[in-house]
């Protein structure tokens, strides 16, 4: 039986940081459960550029069409490789970073992601099968985040592309009042992704892989 795939995307454009830590505590106990991981670092990897035309928004029907950059090909080409996806990062302004807002823009696009229906207004979610975890941080307290930002990070990643794509949302964590936790609270953090890392290991399914999905 072919091992679980998941990939691992590191949503903050700042090295180093309380999410590498967690991320990677988590990429190592899957790895170890028997997992093949792939590690996308928006800290240290491309960030795609913000598209200027419609067609980088969509994948190429024809060989007329504008091909994929380099860098976002090979993206998407992580995605489909994944049955499962892990994000991690830092709440800024009631939101993600703009880092992975733009690779989700560039990535997650029409014939890959999702295809629009010829008529009606539904659609084909063209990435069911996957399943995925966000682990988000935080230093506003949790009842702020629900009460006034009524939880848009994770309602945005979670409903308005992750399930509109067809992909299952396992889990969400809420590491809330980061800048008032000890050394220790940060620490039992980090050993707690292992124990996610490791879980999702072996509750993740392999995909039939014998075509590229969205082709």
């Amino acid at each position: 039986m072919a091992s679980p795939r998941i990939l691992v995307v590191i949503g903050t454009p700042l090295a180093g940081s309380l999410n590498h830590a967690l991320a990677h505590s988590y990429a190592d106990a899957a790895r170890a459960g028997g997992a093949e991981v792939r590690v996308v670092d928006l800290a240290r990897d491309d960030v795609p550029r913000h598209p200027s035309l419609r067609d980088e928004l969509r994948m190429p029907r024809t060989d007329a069409d504008m091909p994929l950059a380099d860098d976002v090909a090979a993206y998407i080409d992580d995605v489909a490789w994944a049955d499962h996806l892990a994000f991690f990062f830092p709440q800024w302004w009631g939101s993600y970073p703009a880092v992975l807002k733009a690779w989700i823009d560039r990535v997650f696009v029409s014939g890959f992601a999702f295809r629009y229906r010829e008529r009606g207004s539904l659609w084909d979610k063209l990435l069911t099968g996957r399943t995925a975890r966000i682990v988000m941080t935080m230093d506003s307290p949790g009842i702020w985040n629900a009460w006034t930002y009524r939880d848009a990070a994770i309602r945005s990643l979670r409903s308005a592309t992750l399930q509109y794509c067809g992909i299952r949302v396992r889990g969400v964590t809420r590491l809330a009042e980061v800048r008032h936790r000890t050394d220790a609270d940060r620490t039992r953090w980090i050993d707690g992704m292992a124990s996610f890392g490791a879980t999702d290991a072996t509750a993740t399914r392999a995909r039939e892989r014998s075509e590229l999905v969205g082709a």
